[in-house]
């Protein structure tokens, strides 16, 4: 069997063999039979996998490679585009889920009598799955195509095999979402959850502008009374549409792997080109394009569905609300992400008033920061229901979690974000009302909100907390305070005597430990396939957990272990960091060398303390026009018995402590005067 046609780089060999780049690099050089390039560019030549696999194989240099290591090679070389693969590899998949016996029968053989069974094999699930007609998202792909694809469809096998069709399918899609961030914008699944049960069980379920499928899924993981296994619905029919055609077969496919559920998505724009005029579905969910002036302004004047106002040319996510609503059943509940502006731009203010006066908007919701992308904003939810019958005394639920955002990009506090949203939903939608939450939550008459500006912003409108509930965590924060000051006191170490300073004593540095196999150095990589938080040099700088995400690269990252010592290379501040049992497993972020000492030669923290040294530093550092380099291996320490290493390592982990300590108080200070402010202008703390 040939792969035909399928490329992989030179990272990609190096993954295959086991070694590092460099030594791909030498292959090439130094071996005349060595693959010629067949694509890429001089710079990063491309080669053909089968020529470098049997290469490899002659030389006795092909390591084990892990199945889906090796799929993934294939799916990136295949010469349609990764996409293009996957859906391949996500049709085959669907066979082998749903129809096993049909996928043995066609794939035994060659690739040329896989090529030609396959198709009408393909055309018995997809219709059963998708519904036949000419707009369903995933075609049948013809049999010359899919023969460059046969080794990867085989390999995709194998991995359902293993680990299940399902699995195999989200490994390979995760893969590619991840090697591609700024081409999707991603619905973070404890967001969609929150969504789909804002929704509530739906029988069929649309999203308009449903990306990588996250919110539908969730929303078929919803369980409606009486049904107890999530996802195993087959009456649920979830529908969908996206404006990238590739994206939308890839989300079809995702989801008639992860659900029993009929699916039913289109490639188009929903609001220029709706697949679905006539679809009333019981639920609706959307995360749509933020900001958007190409959304059809003009061509859509005169659309029916602009029930509440026709949007202006700025309000593209008023316009996916009222689509949203057009497209649900009376009593159908709609949940739509917004940007905060479109609570308050003067733009949207006539479509708001409408959607309040006739009952059909129900809720705002403010998400804290971090919750979806964009991250630096803290986005709202929208809930609707389309109106049956004009309410009595209609309200609107303004509810706040800004509160659970959490520090660096680690996200906010999901748990308490969900507890407090759904309660206060679930509350209010039995009866309309809801006691004030001071701070988090509280039911406002529609007729207070009608004024010039409808402002809906939640922040606007929520009454400060109660006196009592923000004494108390004042209280508590200025106790944690004593405590950690306290402890600065206890952790405060004594003043050097000029009789215990320590002798001078021979010096080496640390290119001679690593030369000489006490220690080993190794750098931060730009990217690597690792799904693992990524410790930037602002994480070791501030002596925080590790804030970053590794991107999708060819390198392999490099992972910390406990007792690594960090150091950032740019800036000019003498820091250096032990790593401990809780920023173990990171990888290494840009503009960080990592020393690994040899514990029976090295002490770390005897290490990083005298890395820390400020002359130490001026020594090993070089200055640019705009920045300052340290080379770590110019770094000095002196040539000390383990012992005597630790005697230094003891009084710099105390050191550390102290440090930490110093910064935690400096954290509860600031929470304490902000609180005082906050308390003061709010009325909360009398002045006395």
């Amino acid at each position: 069997m040939q792969d035909h046609g399928t490329e992989v780089t030179a990272a990609g060999i190096a993954r295959l063999a086991g070694v590092g780049r460099a030594a791909v690099s030498n292959w090439r050089r130094r071996h005349a039979d060595f693959p010629k390039p067949v694509g890429g560019t001089e710079t990063s030549p491309s080669f053909a996998l089968a020529d470098v696999e049997a290469w490899l194989r002659a030389q006795g240099k092909l390591a084990e490679v892990p199945p889906r290591e090796r799929v993934w090679q294939q799916l990136v070389g295949h010469p349609e585009g990764p996409a293009a693969a996957l859906v391949h590899a996500g049709c085959a998949l669907l066979l082998v889920h749903d129809r096993p016996t049909l996928w043995l029968e066609a794939s035994a053989g060659s690739d040329e009598r896989l090529a030609d069974l396959l198709p009408a094999a393909l055309d018995q699930v997809l219709d059963a799955r998708f519904g036949p007609g000419p707009e369903r998202a995933v075609t049948t792909p013809a049999g010359p195509r899919l023969l460059p694809s046969a080794p990867l469809l085989r390999g995709a096998a194998e991995l359902a095999a293993g680990s299940g069709a399902r699995n195999a399918y989200e490994f390979l899609l995760g893969r590619h979402l991840d090697a591609n961030p700024r081409q999707y914008t991603l619905t973070p699944d404890p967001l969609a959850d929150l969504m789909a049960e804002l929704a509530g069980p739906a029988r069929t379920v649309l999203d308009p502008a449903c990306g990588t499928g996250s919110l539908l899924r969730a929303a078929a993981a919803t369980a409606r009374p009486g049904q107890e296994l999530y996802g195993q619905d087959p009456g649920q029919e979830l529908y969908g549409q996206d404006s990238d055609p590739a994206l939308a077969a890839l989300t079809a496919l995702r989801l008639a792997l992860s659900t029993d559920a009929a699916v039913r998505i289109a490639a188009g724009d929903s609001l220029r080109a709706d697949a679905r005029p006539g679809l009333r579905a019981d639920a609706a969910l959307c995360h749509p394009p933020f900001n958007e002036r190409n959304w059809g302004h003009d061509e859509l004047a005169y659309d029916p569905r602009w029930e509440y106002g026709f949007p202006a040319r700025t309000e593209s996510e008023l316009a996916w609300v009222q689509h949203a609503l057009a497209r649900v059943r009376d009593g159908g509940t709609v949940v739509v992400l917004m940007p905060p502006a479109a609570a308050s731009r003067r733009s949207g203010r006539r479509v708001r008033a409408d959607l309040l006066r006739r009952g059909a908007l129900r809720a705002v919701i403010a998400l804290p920061a971090g919750a979806a992308p964009p991250y630096n904003l803290p986005l709202h939810l929208w809930v609707l229901r389309r109106p049956e019958r004009a309410p009595a005394q209609p309200g609107l639920l303004l509810a706040d979690t800004g509160q659970f955002a959490g520090e660096g990009r680690g996200g906010p506090d999901w748990r308490s974000v969900r507890e407090t949203v759904l309660d206060a939903w679930s509350a209010f939608d039995r009866t309309g009302r809801l006691d004030e939450r001071p701070g988090a939550a509280r039911c406002l008459p529609v007729i207070e909100l009608l004024d010039d500006d409808v402002d809906l912003a939640p922040a606007r409108h929520l009454p400060p907390p109660g006196a009592t509930g923000d004494t108390g965590r004042l209280t508590e924060v200025r106790e944690r305070l004593d405590e950690t000051l306290r402890l600065t006191a206890e952790l405060t170490p004594e003043p050097p005597s000029a009789k215990s300073a320590a002798p001078r004593r021979p010096l080496t540095t640390v290119g001679e430990l690593a030369r000489g196999g006490a220690l080993t150095l190794r750098t931060g990589t730009n990217g690597g396939h690792a799904r693992v938080p990524l410790l930037t040099d602002h994480d070791v700088l501030t002596g925080t957990g590790p804030s970053g995400t590794l991107p999708e690269g060819d390198e392999e990252p490099v992972l910390t272990e406990p007792g690594d010592v960090v150091v950032p290379v740019l800036g000019g501040g003498s820091v250096a960091r032990v790593i401990d049992d809780a920023t173990a497993g990171a990888a290494l972020g840009r503009n960080l060398v990592l020393l690994r000492p040899d514990p029976a030669a090295l002490d770390p923290w005897f290490l990083a303390g005298f890395l820390r040294g400020t002359a130490n530093h001026r020594r090993a550092s070089s200055h640019a026009s705009t920045a300052t380099r340290l080379d770590v291996r110019r770094l000095q320490l002196p040539r000390l018995p383990l012992d005597a290493q630790r005697g230094y390592g003891d009084r710099f982990r105390a050191l550390d402590e102290f440090e930490r300590a110093l910064r935690l108080a400096g954290r509860l200070g600031e929470q304490l005067v902000r609180g005082m402010y906050d308390g003061l202008t709010d009325g909360t703390v009398a002045p006395g």
